[in-house]
């Protein structure tokens, strides 16, 4: 670069993770910084030895201290390098096929995935929608948006930057129209023969959860008879399975507000007659209907996160143990339980040898048909693990 940075040197022998490509270096690691650099200010990082290592976005409130953008000491990090960065993704996801309908919906930029990180971008429709979520993606905010309306031509660019990220990052939350229209109240997207509702403006994240896409089709190959969507959301899957073959299905969610949402996207696909819906807490919904004796041909379980820090492991832990041990004790003999963690602190194995309790103290036989993740406009870069974090299990349960 042609421009004196701030300059960041880490504590001897903290550099490893650098090498290995890992875009995030935590507070515990740094030595001192040299200059005075401003929160998402670009900043040069180096090993104790003062070798290069990579160019990074500066936070000075984060436990996340540096949030690397790349490790090319050639590559100047400029408005030219993230609209590089932004056609690399867009162009990932036109491959994959994911931008030939115009009413679909995918992520557009997975975050550190994208080398973009703090910055999430999903599509539905006309419209796309922004999380602002670290400082560096802060400072470049104006510039991305600028990029994004000319590389993708939306009707409407929304923000929703929102939550405890932004928090950690000494940033408040915030909302609002950043190019174009405002979205409608309820954007309708197509996934397959499946209607969704999207609410940009109420819904969750920014206005819907796309990772499960993919997940509902396959959960949706095993539908007959009877089937329980707990922790129902919007309805997702209990839509894809009542389009797929299942007689019925009863909706369970404490929310009310998803509950109505998903009355509107049942109605919507033609199957609201063949739906119960239930706002309780999904737990204790669950006990009620074991104890009732109620069972059904297929279960599905997609909790929210249990886990947030690694601190929250054991007692995450537990809490997916007795959702799993509930969820078997409904499965009819022969049918089908399919389980999902979201928590990227419990990994693959982990979450199966936790259902895999769960089973023994239920007493109940069960195999592994499928194991199933996030989808391909969710990518995981190779030297970031940590974007791995949502996996599925289909078991048939006798």
């Amino acid at each position: 670069m042609a421009e004196t940075l701030p300059k960041v040197w880490l504590k001897p022998g903290r550099e490893k993770s650098l090498r290995r490509r890992h875009p995030w270096v935590f507070s515990g690691a740094i030595e001192r910084v040299d200059g005075d650099p401003k929160p998402g200010a670009t900043i040069e990082l180096v090993a104790a030895s003062g070798e290069f290592l990579a160019y990074g976005a500066y936070s000075p409130t984060s436990q996340i201290r540096v949030r690397v953008w790349t490790f090319d000491a050639r590559e100047r990090v400029d408005a030219a390098f993230f609209r590089r960065r932004l056609v690399r993704a867009v162009e990932s996801r036109r491959r994959l096929g994911l931008l030939d309908e115009p009413n679909s919906a995918c992520r557009l930029v997975f975050a550190e995935s994208d080398g973009m990180p703090g910055f999430i971008v999903d599509r539905y429709g006309d419209y796309l929608v922004c999380q602002v979520l670290a400082t560096g993606a802060e400072t470049w905010r104006v510039t991305l948006v600028e990029q994004l309306a000319e590389l993708c031509a939306p009707r409407g660019i929304y923000e929703r930057s929102e939550g405890g990220a932004r928090h950690k990052e000494g940033l408040p939350s915030r909302r609002g129209v950043l190019a174009g229209e405002e979205p409608p109240a309820a954007i309708e997207v197509r996934a397959g023969d499946v209607i969704s509702l999207v609410e940009v403006l109420a819904g969750q994240k920014t206005g819907a959860y796309l990772d499960q896409q993919h997940n509902r089709r396959r959960v949706a190959a095993h539908a007959q008879g009877d089937m329980l969507d707990a922790f129902s959301y919007t309805g997702g899957f209990a839509i894809a399975c009542l389009k797929s073959g299942a007689r019925g299905a009863t909706l369970i969610d404490s929310s009310h507000e998803a509950l109505a949402l998903a009355e509107r996207q049942t109605s919507l696909n033609g199957v609201r007659e063949r739906c119960r819906f239930v706002a309780a807490d999904v737990f204790d919904e669950l006990r009620v209907l074991r104890e009732g004796g109620a069972q059904f041909d297929l279960v599905v379980l997609d909790p929210p996160k249990f886990v947030h820090s690694a601190d929250q492991i054991p007692a995450g832990s537990r809490g997916y143990k007795d959702i799993n041990m509930l969820g078997l004790a409904l499965v009819r003999p022969g049918g089908v339980l399919a389980t999902f963690s979201c928590s990227g602190h419990v990994d693959a194995l982990l979450f199966q040898k936790i259902v895999a309790g769960a089973a023994v103290d239920a007493r109940r036989d069960a195999q592994i048909l499928e194991r199933l993740s996030q989808p391909p406009d969710h990518p995981v870069a190779i030297e970031f693990p940590e974007a791995d974090y949502l996996k599925g299990l289909i078991f048939r349960v006798h």
